[in-house]
């Protein structure tokens, strides 16, 4: 799944850092990740796992790691598969 991430992050991330070096639990924004960027990066997740961001998760909090991201997806894949 951080792999799949990493992936969204270089094509709709913009970030001036190779993606390939950044932590696991390493500040996106910090990085370069800009608020147009992040709503790309969270365009191409919905799309590559189906899922919908809820508002609540709508934040920067769930877009400030690849970690965080992670736990939002999985948070989401199991709210998915629960509801079927």
């Amino acid at each position: 799944m951080k792999q799949k991430i990493r992936d969204i992050l270089v094509k709709h991330g913009g970030l001036p850092v190779p993606v390939e070096q950044l932590a696991d639990d390493a500040d996106l924004y910090a990085a370069g990740l800009s608020s147009f960027a992040s709503v790309q990066v969270m365009l191409g997740i919905e799309d590559a796992f189906d899922v919908e961001f809820p508002d609540n998760l709508l934040n920067r909090k769930s877009f400030q790691s690849i970690e965080a991201v992670a736990r939002a997806v999985e948070s989401l894949v199991g709210n998915a598969e629960a509801a079927e």
